[in-house]
């Protein structure tokens, strides 16, 4: 008998994926999480029934999320993520020898436990001496850490459950005073084509507290239709504004210096949003 797992990203559309087996099933404090083995994308880690990431496309949106605003930053000691539990991003972060700490704050202790059994390639530097790994709620992490993080990356599911007041006005409120003087942020905020709404109310959310906006793209697979894009709030430095021969060559998969400002090149319905 054969097993599939669907997630319906949108009513009358989903994605499937064969499934060789299933390691873990159950209902946390938080949502619904699923760990299996995918036949085309490896380990897989579900949660309320929607991807959050697998063995063999997670590169493309961890390089993605760490890595342009790493860049962009010229002095990143204290790096802040909020959600981002699979360790993925951490991973990433820590390529940068000029990061002193990286905090990860997940509300959900069970998302790091199973990514740490099941999901080791991605979760094996949430033990590094620079990290610190809080199991807590991330919105009330920010509002109590005033001007203390060079970084902020919202690493979060999509907004439902826990993570609904992760895409709120005041969420980005606090992660500016959360920041330094000079502070940058990073989001993932979901893709055009079935939540071009939710890009624009972030985009204009963001544009009232941050002096600078940008926003880029990247192709993810197991992501609804592909296409995925990510907001970035800055303070000081335009992310447009990095010459890239300065920018080190790293051992990742997608992101390329060379990628850096062509990330941040759009579909024209894509740039439309943004306006």
């Amino acid at each position: 008998m054969e097993l599939w797992f669907t997630e319906k990203q949108t009513p009358a559309f989903g994605i499937t994926a064969k499934i060789k087996q299933t390691y873990v099933n159950e209902k946390t404090d938080f949502q619904d999480l699923a760990m299996v083995e995918t036949e085309e994308f490896g380990n897989m880690l579900l949660l309320d029934g929607m991807v959050m990431t697998t063995e063999k496309d997670e590169f493309v949106y961890h390089e993605m999320v760490a890595h342009p605003v790493l860049n962009t930053h010229p002095n990143p000691k204290h790096v802040l993520v909020v959600g981002g539990g699979d360790g993925g991003v951490i991973r990433e972060i820590i390529k940068h020898p000029e990061v002193e700490k990286a905090v990860l704050v997940d509300i959900d202790g069970k998302v790091i436990e199973y990514s740490k059994k099941y999901l080791p390639s991605i979760a094996g530097k949430l033990e590094d001496p620079r990290v610190e790994v809080h199991v807590n709620d991330g919105f009330m992490h920010i509002h109590e850490h005033k001007n203390e993080y060079d970084v902020i990356m919202v690493d979060s599911t999509e907004p439902v459950g826990p993570a609904a007041p992760l895409f709120e006005r005041g969420f980005y409120q606090g992660i500016f005073e959360a920041l330094k003087g000079d502070g940058m942020f990073v989001a993932q905020t979901d893709n055009p084509w079935f939540k071009a709404d939710l890009i624009q109310k972030v985009n204009r959310d963001v544009k009232e507290i941050f002096p600078i906006v940008r926003v880029y793209g990247a192709n993810i697979p197991t992501y609804p239709s592909g296409l995925w894009t990510f907001t970035l709030g800055s303070k000081k430095y335009d992310p447009l504004e990095v010459n890239e021969a300065d920018i080190p060559e790293m051992d990742t998969k997608y992101y390329t210096p060379r990628l850096h400002k062509a990330a941040f090149v759009l579909p024209k319905f894509v740039e439309d949003l943004t306006k």
